[in-house]
């Protein structure tokens, strides 16, 4: 007789942790030594980094074009196209305010209407941050000064390209930032599925990193 089918989803899980140090702490990040016990008994050290958490905007406008931004990221020695995003850097910070404080930071743009696009974990099995994508349309200029920019930030460039071209772009290896893969990808399969008012509500739960409601 065939096995039931697992349940495909996530789940809360936690072995227990016999030492935890932190060798490093950085201004945003850190480093994270923990000594687990394993389910057969023995003992393992696992080291991952310490996040607080990131969200990230696909903007959309009436043209169906994508917003993108293009800055350095030393780490990987390349100037790579993105979405806006930012840390979450306030503890207990509302996702939904602090990506559309980037999208004004990095674009100078609002837009009219949010929904959850997706969420992940960028690198579980060294990291725990947490990635939340908002999918904004009803793009527009944002009123007031522009932000002034610091540091790598002074050299974004900013373009606009249809959805359809991004995501061919995708999956010829041209384009690599995690964000802006996984939400082309997402908002495509959403606009030419269910459609986005099926997507959650923009401010619909995140156990990954809890926050308050306005």
């Amino acid at each position: 007789m065939a096995g039931s089918a697992p349940e495909i989803r996530d789940r809360a899980e936690e072995w227990p942790v016999l030492s935890s140090t932190t060798p490093f702490r950085g201004k945003v990040t850190g480093v994270r030594t923990d000594e687990l016990r394993m389910p057969d008994g023995s003992t393992a050290k696992r080291d991952y980094q310490l996040h607080p958490g990131s969200v990230a905007v696909l903007a959309l406008d009436d043209a169906g074009r994508v917003l993108l931004i293009r800055q350095y990221r030393h780490p990987v020695r390349q100037r790579l196209w993105e979405i806006p995003a930012g840390l979450l850097d306030i503890p207990g910070e509302n996702p939904l305010h602090a990506a559309q404080r980037e999208l004004y930071e990095e674009a100078h743009c609002k837009a009219e209407e949010w929904r959850v696009l997706l969420d992940f974990y960028t690198t579980p099995g060294g990291s725990d941050e947490a990635l939340r994508i908002f999918l904004a349309r009803g793009l527009g200029e944002a009123q007031g000064d522009r932000h002034q920019a610091e540091g790598e930030e002074t050299e974004i460039e900013i373009a606009r390209v249809p959805l359809d071209d991004l995501v061919r772009l995708v999956l010829a290896g041209e384009l690599h930032n995690p964000a802006l893969v996984a939400g082309a990808l997402a908002a495509h399969a959403a606009l030419n599925g269910a459609g986005p008012d099926a997507l959650r509500p923009a401010d619909a739960p995140w156990p990954a990193r809890p926050f308050s409601a306005p």
